[in-house]
């Protein structure tokens, strides 16, 4: 009977950041900030800095007490995804803001 051996996985450490936890928040391939976190009746927002390989991001969770009406919480649900659209709209799709990504043809094209 031969004997057997594990394989080994090598990967090149990544340097942590200025702003990153460097606790166990950090993964094998990310690095990640210490939470920011807003509270709001009843209500709260988590945002981390996250930077995977070359590419930084921001990661945004919130937790919102729904109305007990089905159509109070669709239009919560609603209004929610409006913002976050209008949101990711001021914030992230900007020229130059993602690299690469400059032309975005798709805006202007009208559905067939």
């Amino acid at each position: 009977m031969a004997a057997r051996t594990m394989a080994r996985f090598h990967r090149e450490p990544t340097e942590h950041t200025t702003w990153c936890t460097r606790d166990h928040r950090c993964g094998i391939a990310e690095h990640r900030s210490a939470d920011l976190i807003a509270d709001a009746i009843g209500g709260r927002t988590v945002i981390t800095r996250v930077r995977a390989g070359d590419t930084e991001y921001l990661e945004v969770r919130a937790r919102i007490p729904l109305h007990h009406t089905e159509t109070g919480a669709r239009w919560q649900l609603a209004t929610t995804l409006r913002l976050m659209r209008e949101l990711l709209t001021a914030v992230a799709i900007r020229r130059g803001v993602l690299h690469g990504r400059t032309e975005r043809p798709a805006i202007r094209r009208r559905a067939a």
